[in-house]
């Protein structure tokens, strides 16, 4: 009986063999390194989820007049720093030539030393923490920086409100929102606004006393760029305690939880992002109807989204990431990560979120920001603005 599978699985193992041309099929792995859990878990599906449809639409890349198979090797590095080596260190026991992600400066940043070990590039997709990309050769970037968002905000804050004066809260530890606040306050100052800073603990789950403050101090507009989970509880305090300031958010707070958390309200909720919809241009226009068609027609994926077709920025940016990591496979003429990661900084691409190259730093070239607004009786986004920094 043992002979008998054996010369089974032999023969099926040979007609597969036939069948497929006898051709053996290439395979090049792509590390997606994002959070699936954790603080910034529905922000890292939604990034992730840009990545996988890219991945569907376009499974093969030409690598040295070979084709290969685009095989996308995905670890959930539960938007914690402790975490982060073990989830790097799995994509690179796996021989990924190139990782994207992550969702969250500070997992990128504590990941970073292992991929630059291992001689593994990785790019970045919405994480806009400077210190991502500064002092190595080896993390890359798609989106804008905070430096820039944060003086976005600041003159969002000055020539839309006439604010002088701002709260501004951001989550204890957390490299992404203490940085950005520092950028903001940086920025408003100069503009002769001024900022009551404050930061909350890990696991903060009420909010009553610090949006209390804001009151108290007479803010015209808080800041606040924390991670989804705490955004929804903000908005519920601001409501409870009838906020009338303008509320200014990051690029997490794009978000369908966000539109949820807001819809009924009285809020006003501002929100700098990298992608919105409403071009005409076909390559846009395209990804919307192809993606949400996917949403729609996927049940994993709609539930990943948050139960919704809201296309979220940050599936854009893994759209674009995706296909920008193909051109580096194209370029670098080898699957080697260390070939690609030489290949990076000369790689350029057009993507739905606009054009993407890198400087010296390995950042992406952006000067532009896009500002949406939540219509709280629809519960859908409104642009508001393009804007860049005078």
């Amino acid at each position: 009986m043992k002979k008998l599978f054996t010369a089974a699985a032999a023969f099926l193992a040979a007609a597969c063999f036939m069948s497929c041309g006898g051709k053996k099929e290439n395979i090049v792995k792509i590390g997606v390194y994002e959070p699936a859990s954790g603080d910034n878990g529905a922000g890292g599906k939604q990034e992730t989820l840009g990545v996988q449809y890219a991945n569907q639409i376009t499974p093969t890349v030409t690598i040295g007049g070979k084709e290969y198979k685009v095989q996308l090797e995905i670890v959930d590095n539960e938007s914690s720093n402790d975490k982060a080596v073990t989830a790097a260190s799995e994509l690179i026991s796996k021989g990924v030539s190139i990782v994207l992600g992550s969702y969250g400066s500070g997992v990128s940043i504590a990941a970073s030393d292992t991929f630059a070990a291992a001689d593994v590039p990785a790019l970045g997709i919405t994480c806009t923490n400077p210190q991502v990309t500064a002092g190595n050769d080896h993390y890359f970037r798609i989106c804008f920086l905070d430096p820039f968002q944060g003086s976005v905000h600041a003159n969002l804050a000055k020539e839309k409100f006439n604010a002088k004066k701002a709260y501004a809260l951001a989550k204890l530890g957390d490299d992404y929102s203490v940085g950005l606040c520092n950028y903001f306050i940086e920025a408003a100052k100069k503009l002769g606004i001024e900022v009551v800073y404050e930061t909350f603990p890990d696991g903060t789950s009420d909010f009553s006393a610090y949006v209390a403050n804001a009151k108290n101090n007479g803010a015209d507009v808080i800041f606040a760029p924390t991670s989804i989970e705490a955004a929804a509880l903000i908005i519920e305090q601001c409501n409870t305690q009838g906020v009338k300031v303008p509320l200014l958010a990051s690029d997490t707070w794009d978000s369908n939880v966000i539109l949820a958390a807001a819809k009924g309200t009285n809020l006003g909720i501002y929100v700098t992002t990298f992608f919105v919809e409403g071009s005409k241009d076909s390559q846009v226009v395209n990804f919307v109807e192809g993606f949400r068609n996917y949403l729609n027609t996927n049940n994993t994926a709609k539930t990943n989204n948050g139960g919704d077709d809201e296309i979220a920025a940050v599936s854009a940016m893994g759209f674009d990431a995706y296909y920008t990591a193909l051109e580096a496979l194209k370029l670098a003429g080898s699957t080697k990560s260390l070939e690609v990661k030489k290949a990076l900084p000369k790689t350029t691409y057009k993507g739905v979120s606009g054009a993407i190259s890198f400087d010296s730093t390995g950042d992406a070239i952006r000067d532009v920001a896009y500002i949406k607004k939540v219509n709280t009786s629809t519960g859908k986004w409104d642009f508001v603005a393009q804007q860049s920094v005078k």
